[in-house]
């Protein structure tokens, strides 16, 4: 068998979501994608390794029997990842759904032609992670929303006016900005539990005055988010920066014009001092520093 760890990862998530909707959302590929690989996979082992359900999906006994294997390949695959960057070669960045305001290719080419050089690497992390990879040692550094939870120091990257998108025919849509308080009622979008402090910071819970927010839905990716406006399950804020990949289909942008702006950084564990580290740190600083 030729079988990439890609692949047995793709595999593990299923595996361990039990549905290959919610696998893709926490893999950031789309579900159809995500299907043609477990595909390519069982054609790949020579068996079939899910049980399609109504609801959800199970493992077959072949899937059972690779089920460790996969877990051994890919965590020995993460091992090598981490002692190739504490070696100094490489470093991990962790990313929430794209964002990076152009940064990143900048302090990327300043990295790979340093003495010696360093190859920093983007590794996509679900919302769910407010510490974008930071928490479990996936990556090194992180470009994340503020508030970064856990003993992290932070350089600030951007920052941006929060907005609202609205579902399609909402009757707010069409206005330029709003109050908060012609929000505050409303179902919202929310970042799942598990973000602890950021949930509650794109809820706006500190300008509620006391009144906990009604939660419409739950979101982990852009997709969700999206999907989850087109059915009119409720309102989100978002960084203006991010508006354009929700406003379409009906979806409308306003802005929220007594909100205070969010913060983009990048973030390190505070006891983290690497070169490596400090180096992407001074490649960020100097970067932001041509662009002032």
């Amino acid at each position: 068998m030729d079988v990439h760890s890609r692949d047995l990862r793709y595999f593990l998530a299923v595996a361990q979501e039990r549905h290959v909707t919610r696998a893709a959302a926490r893999l950031h590929v789309s579900q159809p994608a995500l299907s043609k690989q477990l595909r390519a996979l069982e054609r790949q082992v020579g068996a079939v390794l899910l049980h399609r359900l109504p609801h959800g999906v199970e493992l077959t006994p072949a899937g059972e029997a690779l089920l460790p294997h996969a877990r051994a390949v890919v965590e020995r695959t993460d091992e090598a990842a981490r002692d190739v960057a504490a070696a100094g070669l490489r470093l991990v960045v962790g990313l929430s759904t794209g964002v990076g305001r152009g940064l990143l290719p900048a302090v990327r080419s300043r990295l790979v032609h340093r003495d010696p050089p360093l190859d920093p690497r983007v590794r996509l992390v679900a919302w769910d992670d407010a510490t974008a990879g930071l928490a479990d040692g996936t990556a090194d550094v992180a470009v994340a929303w503020a508030p970064v939870p856990g003993r992290v120091r932070t350089l600030e990257l951007a920052r941006e006016a929060v907005c609202a998108a609205l579902p399609p025919g909402h009757p707010l849509a069409g206005r330029a900005s709003v109050p908060f308080a012609a929000l505050r009622d409303e179902p919202f979008l929310a970042l799942p539990p598990e973000a602890g402090p950021l949930r509650a910071s794109w809820l706006a819970d500190a300008h509620r005055d006391g009144y906990p927010a009604s939660v419409g839905a739950e979101v982990r990716s852009v997709e969700e988010t999206h999907e989850a406006l087109i059915d009119g399950r409720g309102v989100v804020l978002v960084a203006a920066g991010n508006a354009d990949a929700l406003a379409r289909d009906g979806v409308t942008v306003v802005g929220v014009d007594d909100l205070p702006p969010c913060s983009l950084v990048l973030a390190w564990r505070a006891d983290d001092r690497r070169p490596a580290v400090r180096a992407y740190v001074d490649a960020c600083r100097e970067v932001l520093a041509s662009r002032s």
